[in-house]
């Protein structure tokens, strides 16, 4: 009886959301061994997507959620990957406990970075991602369990546990996220920890693989000045993999650039009001304290804003690599085939 009337009343308070993004706009890449490169191009400033989010009301300031979200290339109308790989959990929220998800997810590095750090969001040539870590399972990981408390007097914190799931071993492929958050006024902080056991368990025959722990910890800010906004961010990444190169050998080096498992990563950026839109900018410094194969980039753009949904963009970057490093200019989706680039496109969010 209980029960029947308690989900009688949920379900009249449950509701469910389609959102997507349609992004799609003319790359062209220069400098690397593919020579030059124009193309047409889905997702260069957020990849495109369609998803589904829900939350059921279960009283007492609790709900259930949940979101799937599937990839998809506006050039071609194809799947971007798997159905719904691009996120799928369900959970718990509490305005008083907090809030709890299962199933795959954005690390909470690639949030921080993506969400705090990057005044370009992760996304067009000038995007952070082509020299911070964040790629692979520093992206999204599967089979994860994240735990976000309340806010309180601006402070938050989240835990990030993903099962590495393979056969015959548990703690090979595991991950492990930890962050502290401060977002008040105009000041908004984070500082977070991604451990991730590199392990592969045994298959058949073939011998367990032991490598070292990816550790990466990640500081980064904002700060909202009305007329600008300044961006930082500062990472440290330690141990084989930390570090991994977007593309292997872009620029047809005769030796290839190594993956560096002791680094440093600076991100100084800036958004500038202008008219109607905002203008874009940023500088970021990899230090390889390894190989010594540093890189720089400078990246620059335009976003001229048509509606609250849909906005117009021209992006331009430039890496400086050094002493055989082989970083490039890529964009949300694409590593990117040189060390130059530009976008033209537009953009539309629902």
């Amino acid at each position: 009886m209980i029960i029947g009337g308690f989900a009688a009343q949920a379900q009249a308070q449950s509701n469910v959301t389609i959102y997507g993004i349609a992004d799609a706009g003319i790359v062209g890449e220069r400098g690397g061994a593919a020579g030059s490169v124009t193309k047409l191009t889905s997702g260069v400033g957020n990849a495109s997507r369609i998803g589904f989010r829900g939350t059921e009301d279960l009283g007492g300031g609790n709900s259930a959620i949940f979101q799937l979200e599937a990839g998809t290339k506006i050039d071609t109308g194809e799947n971007d990957s798997a159905l719904f790989q691009r996120q799928a959990f369900v959970g718990l929220k509490s305005k008083d406990m907090g809030t709890v998800t299962v199933g795959r997810q954005y690390t909470m590095l690639y949030n921080v970075l993506s969400k705090t750090a990057d005044p370009f969001g992760a996304g067009f040539a000038g995007n952070a991602k082509n020299l911070f870590a964040t790629g692979g399972a520093g992206t999204r990981v599967s089979n994860s369990l994240l735990y976000t408390t309340p806010s309180f007097q601006g402070f938050s914190a989240d835990v990030q546990y993903g099962f590495g799931e393979q056969a015959g071993d548990n703690t090979a492929g595991r991950q492990l996220g930890l962050a502290v958050n401060y977002a008040q006024g105009p000041l908004k902080a984070s500082v977070v920890y991604n451990n991730k056991n590199n392990d592969t368990a045994a298959v058949g025959t073939t011998p367990a693989v032991r490598k070292d722990r990816v550790k990466n910890t990640l500081f980064a800010a904002n700060y909202d000045f009305g007329i600008a906004k300044a961006y930082f961010g500062y990472e440290i990444d330690k141990g084989a993999g930390s570090s991994p190169l977007p593309v292997a050998n872009a620029f047809g080096y005769k030796v290839a650039p190594k993956s560096s498992a002791d680094s440093t990563t600076l991100l100084l950026g800036v958004g500038v009001k202008a008219g109607t839109g905002t203008v874009l900018a940023s500088y970021v410094r990899k230090d390889d304290k390894q190989n010594n194969q540093d890189a720089n980039q400078f990246g620059i753009g335009y976003l001229h804003p048509l509606s609250k949904r849909t906005d117009l963009y021209a992006m331009v970057a430039k890496m400086s690599n050094k002493n055989g490093a082989g970083y490039t200019i890529g964009n949300n989706t694409e590593a990117g085939s040189g060390d130059r680039a530009y976008n033209l496109g537009v953009r539309h969010t629902f």
